[in-house]
């Protein structure tokens, strides 16, 4: 069965592809930089951390953007110095 015929076997695979298996919590962003869950709150409410988003009441990041966001971060210091 090549690629396509398993997309259209089980639709489910197009909605997964792309997507990450699993979204970051604050609590993963504050282990991650090696910081308090109180300074990732306040990079949110202050637009300076790497961005975030809601789903209900929970705060969620996608990994491949925090990873964008620290090769931002990295690239901009190199730049700077």
């Amino acid at each position: 069965m090549n690629a396509t015929a398993a997309v259209r076997a089980d639709p489910r695979a197009i909605l997964r592809g792309g997507l990450p298996d699993q979204y970051l919590t604050p609590d993963d962003i504050a282990t991650l930089f090696k910081v308090p869950k109180e300074t990732v709150y306040q990079w949110r409410k202050k637009n300076t951390g790497p961005p975030s988003f809601r789903i209900g009441k929970h705060v969620r990041y996608d990994p491949a953007v925090v990873h964008a966001y620290i090769a931002q971060c990295m690239a901009d210091d190199r730049t700077a110095a």
